[in-house]
């Protein structure tokens, strides 16, 4: 079809709403056309009822027929009595939602966005609008006037309009003069937006090739890339080039000068390594360094404590949970009773929690002052079911202030324990455990609880991998596996593959661990959504929205997260009251999982909750998650992704009811031994893989760890080794 280039028209329907692309399939009401036009492309932020113009091509699609795609947009008021009742009627503006646009529109007619723009006290006169709900419209009249000109502003520098939101929440009203004025802060500051873009603009606005702010941004960017990817350090050498291949440049003198000013201007920090440079982000150099000597000083300093009388204290424990322990436990629990600092590690299976109750029995009968802590919201929960004590989140511990952006407890105002328990100590990093060491006082005991062979956390550096390697903490590795945990497949087979070995596998159902072979992704997936809201809940009896989790090696793909989760969002919960806008396609009765750390909310990466209600007129959103109700504002939902799937990295900490995990060869560049047997490692009763056995056997194969360059193993032998026993 040849037809205008150019499309404007009344949105009514979102049929589809890609959250990791920004791609839409929507329906357009356009005047001259007797039947909804279909738009597709990149429509972030369109509204249903909202006007827009369009700017881009027809095509052709062999089964949908004649379609638009969108290669730009911007808003548009509409101009009918209709339309504006259909855009107020939308959401769009807070304040206004079906029921108040009718009464808007009743009294003010074809004049009411004028009266919003200009007259808005006269809104008082319209039944049930006071000054309250007055100053909300009006905000929100002026966020959307704002919004709309930064949209534009996006598309002109060819930024997807999928990150109008967190720039407009990073840089309010002057986010246009802003990024003209330094367009690195947007690879720098907004999730999602690479250097290539912002560098886009740079070039622009006049920044030159060679300039040294262009080289300067880069090295900072590719610095914090390598945070991101969980390094603590960069070598001087592999940043150079890495940041030479970005900008196309071969000056390796301006290249070495940039970095020589950034280290001057204390934007770095860089120390020597065996024929290279370590170069380190401020903050990262200090929780090296703080980790290492504040380390060294607690194991120097004496324990205190009552006197216990080990073999004793044993045989009660024993005695008390009418056990009998492992020889590797007796050890463990002896030392654990005794050392300053400790590590228990060990697999599924292997008595971790069994230990661990007994411990704090022991010591409650003494009097000893305890305080137990996990890294999240999950772990602290499953921490204290399994020993009947409190145990909280490690901010919550450290009692984090979102006001001042920093934690109370310090060196100045330390905890108030004589031990400290942390479990899941494999999720913690370097920077969360400096903050922990400054708030525990000298003669206190840390006891480190955690499987060493899981994934690295999330946050920079790999700390229970580089305390133990550092060989300047006692380690107790518990490696027998209970006579019950012999009895699980799951268990068996989780140390199956931490060995190097391939896990028995069982047919569905004969097991609790079972393995599904297809090796067409589309059968993957398909089989994936079947099992979950058919196949278990029909053989095992479990609810599909809170007992089964898929987790999987990808974020992106036909078997990544965001595909999954769109899969299964259209099985399990078709009809619940949507919202679509801003990239996200929610619904009540969704699970959702937060995506980042929220201190003022007090919910944190990684917490998984429900969706139970929306307000399209206050624009606001309800999510019940464990520690009750939190009230999302719309431009708060970057926050939120579904989590009817989620990754394997995001599932650490967690134990569901049952796993279903596809593991294909399409996943390759993610199939490691550790990432497996993690996986393996989240469901309690069932665990269903469905996919190939060659990605299995891969997975199994590498057991070659991602590098994280870190310095932390030298500085913890250098700082023991100076301040001595």
């Amino acid at each position: 079809m040849i037809g205008p280039r150019s499309l404007e028209g009344t949105l009514i329907r979102v049929n589809y709403c890609n959250e990791e692309t920004g791609y839409v399939v929507a329906r357009l009401e356009v005047p001259d056309h007797r039947d909804p036009v279909t738009v597709v492309g990149n429509l972030w932020g369109a509204t249903p009822g909202e006007t827009i113009r369009l700017t881009g091509q027809w095509i052709r699609h062999a089964r949908y027929g004649d379609q638009f795609k969108v290669e730009a947009y911007e808003s548009v008021l509409p101009a009918s009595v209709a339309a504006i009742e259909r855009y107020l009627a939308s959401g769009l503006i807070r304040g206004i939602g079906p029921a108040y646009a009718r009464r808007v529109v009743d009294t003010f007619g074809s004049e009411t966005l004028r009266v919003i723009e200009e007259e808005p006290e006269r809104l008082l006169i319209v039944d049930g609008i006071g000054e309250a709900r007055l100053a909300r419209i009006r905000d929100a009249w002026t966020e959307q006037r704002h919004l709309r000109g930064l949209m534009l502003f996006l598309q002109e520098h060819r930024i997807s309009p999928t990150f109008a939101l967190r720039i407009f929440k990073a840089y309010g009203p002057s986010a246009p003069l802003t990024i003209r004025e330094d367009p690195y802060r947007l690879a720098r500051e907004i999730a999602g937006i690479g250097f290539k873009t912002a560098d886009r603009i740079g070039a622009s606005i006049g920044i030159a090739k060679d300039s040294p702010r262009r080289v300067a941004a880069s090295l900072l960017y590719l610095l914090e890339e390598a945070t991101e990817a969980g390094h603590v350090y960069y070598p001087s050498s592999r940043l150079c080039h890495e940041t030479a291949e970005l900008l196309g440049i071969r000056d390796v003198a301006l290249l070495q000068q940039t970095l020589a000013h950034l280290q001057e201007e204390k934007a770095v920090v860089c120390t020597p390594l065996p024929g290279d440079t370590a170069v380190y982000l401020p903050l990262l150099y200090q929780a090296e360094e703080g980790v290492s000597r504040r380390l060294a000083l607690l194991a120097k300093a004496p324990r205190l404590g009552p006197p216990i009388d080990l073999p004793r204290a044993i045989q009660w424990a024993e005695a008390r949970s009418d056990i009998r322990f492992t020889s590797g436990q007796r050890e463990a629990l002896q030392k654990a009773l005794q050392a300053k600092i400790l590590i228990i590690t060990g697999g599924p299976g292997t008595g971790k929690t069994t230990l661990l109750r007994a411990l704090i029995e022991i010591l409650q009968r003494k009097g000893v002052r305890l305080l137990l802590a996990a890294p999240t919201g999950r772990a602290a929960k499953r921490m204290a079911e399994a020993t009947g004590r409190e145990a909280m989140t490690l901010h919550r511990l450290l009692e984090f202030s979102p006001k001042e952006g920093k934690f109370k407890r310090n060196d100045v105002r330390p905890l108030k324990t004589d031990l400290l328990v942390v479990d899941e100590a494999s999720m913690i990093d370097l920077i969360l455990m400096n903050h922990l060491l400054k708030a525990l006082p000298p003669m206190a005991a840390l006891l480190l609880v955690g499987d060493a062979d899981q994934l690295p956390p999330v946050g920079p550096g790999s700390l229970l991998h580089d305390l133990i390697a550092s060989t300047s903490v006692p380690v107790m590795r518990l490696t027998e596996i209970f006579r019950q945990a012999k009895e699980s497949h799951i268990v068996v087979n989780a140390h199956r593959v931490n060995r190097g070995e391939m896990p028995h596998l069982p047919e569905f159902g004969t097991a609790d661990f079972a393995f599904i072979e297809h090796n067409d992704p589309e059968a993957v997936r398909d089989r994936v959504r079947t099992l979950v809201t058919t196949e278990i809940p029909r053989r095992y009896g479990l609810d599909p929205l809170q007992d089964i989790q898929v987790i999987t090696p990808m974020n992106r793909g036909s078997l990544g997260v965001a595909t999954l989760n769109q899969d299964l969002q259209a099985a399990l919960n078709p009809d619940g009251e949507a919202i679509v806008g801003g990239g996200r396609h929610l619904r009540v009765g969704d699970r959702v999982m937060q995506v980042r750390n929220n201190y003022d909310k007090e919910v944190y990466n990684g917490d998984l909750g429900r969706i139970v209600r929306i307000d399209r007129e206050e624009h606001q959103l309800w999510v019940r998650f464990e520690q009750g109700e939190v009230v999302y504002a719309w431009s708060e939902l970057d926050e939120l992704n579904l989590a009817y799937a989620i990754s394997v990295h995001k599932s650490q900490g967690s134990e569901y009811p049952a796993v279903v995990c596809p593991l294909h060869t399409s996943h390759y560049v993610m199939l490691q031994r550790n990432l497996l047997y993690t996986a393996l490692s989240r469901g309690r009763r069932l665990v269903v893989m469905v996919g190939t056995r060659q990605a299995v056997a891969i997975a199994v194969r590498n057991a070659r760890l991602r590098e994280r360059h870190s310095c932390l193993p030298d500085c913890l032998r250098r700082e023991f080794a100076e301040r001595g026993p």
